[in-house]
C-alpha cells in the first residue's frame, strides 16, 4: 500500500501525519484521532488494511507526542490547541469530505469538534471507547476499582489521599487495573504496539491527569452529555464489555446522539481494534460504505 508521510507547520512546531492508500470510486477518507492525550497514532496502524477497501486512512500525532513531540509547555495542553490542530489539518490536507474516528480522548476531540464547531463535510463519526463526560468517566473508573483486591484498592486510595502517584504499591495496582480494562502489551502483539514511541506524558498529565480516574488537568471539567444532540451526522459507538468505556458510558452517548448505532464487543477492553481486529475492520468497512450509500453528506 502507498504510504505518504509529512508534517504540517502548527504553532511554530510540526504536526506529523501519515496517509495510507488512496480514495477510489468517490470513497471518502477516514481520519483517525488517537487517544491520550499523548498516546500517538501508532496503534492505529492495525487499521492500515482498511485502505484495501479503496479509501485512504489518515492518522497523525497530535502536538505533544510521537513525531509531533513537544514538552516544557504545559500551557499548550488544552482543548483549543487540539481543536485548532484538527481544523488546520483538514485544511492542510484538503479533507473537504471525511469520516472521523476518535478513540478515547480522540473521541472527546471528535465530540467537541462536532458540537462546538459544526464542521461541514463530515460523513460520519465513529466514537470508539470514548466518553461524553469527565465526571461520569471518573465515577465509573472508581466503581471498577472496587472490583480489585482490597490491597490494590487501598494502594490507589492512599495515592489519591496523598497525591503521591509514584509508590510501588500504587504503580502495581494501577498497572493491574489498566491490564484488566485497557491493554496488556506483552507477548505476541503487532509491531506498531511494541515499537518504541515518544509518549506525551506532559500532555497527558496537564491535559487529563495522573491516571484514568483522576481528571485533574485542563479537561477535568469536560462535560458534553447535554450537547450530544448537536451531532447531526451518523454516529457509530464502539465499546468493549471490559472497557474503561463501560456500557453505562457508551449507552449515555447512544441515548443522546440522534442518529446513533452502538456495537458492544464481547471480551474486549479499551482498544477493541486490537483485541478483535478482524471484527472491528469488518464493522468499519460496512459502516463507511453504508453511510456513503445513504448519502449522508
Amino acid at each position: 500500500m502507498k504510504i505518504t508521510e509529512g508534517y504540517m507547520p502548527y504553532l511554530g512546531y510540526q504536526t506529523y501525519y501519515r496517509i495510507v492508500g488512496e480514495c477510489r470510486d468517490k470513497r471518502k477518507p477516514l481520519l483517525l484521532l488517537h487517544g491520550g492525550p499523548g498516546s500517538t497514532h501508532n496503534y492505529f496502524e492495525v487499521l492500515d488494511v482498511l485502505a484495501d477497501t479503496g479509501r485512504s486512512i489518515i492518522s497523525y500525532d497530535q502536538l505533544g507526542c510521537g513525531n509531533s513531540y513537544v514538552e516544557g509547555h504545559p500551557e499548550l495542553w488544552c482543548q483549543k490547541t487540539w481543536d485548532n490542530e484538527l481544523i488546520e489539518l483538514r485544511k492542510h490536507l484538503g479533507l473537504d469530505e471525511v469520516h472521523l474516528l476518535g478513540q478515547s480522548w480522540g473521541g472527546m476531540l471528535a465530540i467537541e469538534y462536532l458540537c462546538d464547531y459544526h464542521p461541514k463535510g463530515v460523513a460520519s463519526v465513529i466514537l470508539s471507547s470514548t466518553l461524553p463526560s469527565a465526571s461520569l468517566w471518573a465515577r465509573e473508573q472508581h466503581r471498577m476499582i472496587r472490583l480489585l483486591s482490597e490491597e490494590d484498592q487501598e494502594a490507589i486510595a492512599e495515592a489519591e489521599r496523598t497525591g503521591h502517584f509514584d509508590s510501588p504499591g500504587y504503580l502495581a495496582a494501577n498497572s493491574r487495573f489498566m491490564e484488566r480494562h485497557c491493554d496488556s502489551l506483552f507477548g505476541d502483539v503487532p509491531e506498531c504496539l511494541s515499537r518504541p514511541k515518544r509518549t506525551g506524558k506532559e500532555a497527558y498529565l496537564y491535559g487529563w491527569g495522573p491516571n484514568e480516574y483522576n481528571p485533574t488537568g485542563s479537561l477535568g471539567n469536560w462535560e458534553y452529555t447535554d450537547k450530544l444532540d448537536r451531532i447531526s451526522c451518523p454516529a457509530l459507538i464502539i465499546s468493549g464489555t471490559d472497557d474503561l468505556c463501560t456500557p453505562l458510558i457508551a449507552k449515555t452517548m447512544y441515548d443522546r446522539i440522534p442518529d446513533a448505532r452502538w456495537e458492544l464487543f464481547e471480551g474486549c477492553r479499551h482498544m477493541c481494534f486490537v483485541d478483535d481486529t478482524e471484527k472491528y475492520i469488518r464493522l468499519l468497512a460496512e459502516w463507511l460504505d453504508q453511510t456513503e450509500k445513504n448519502g449522508c453528506v
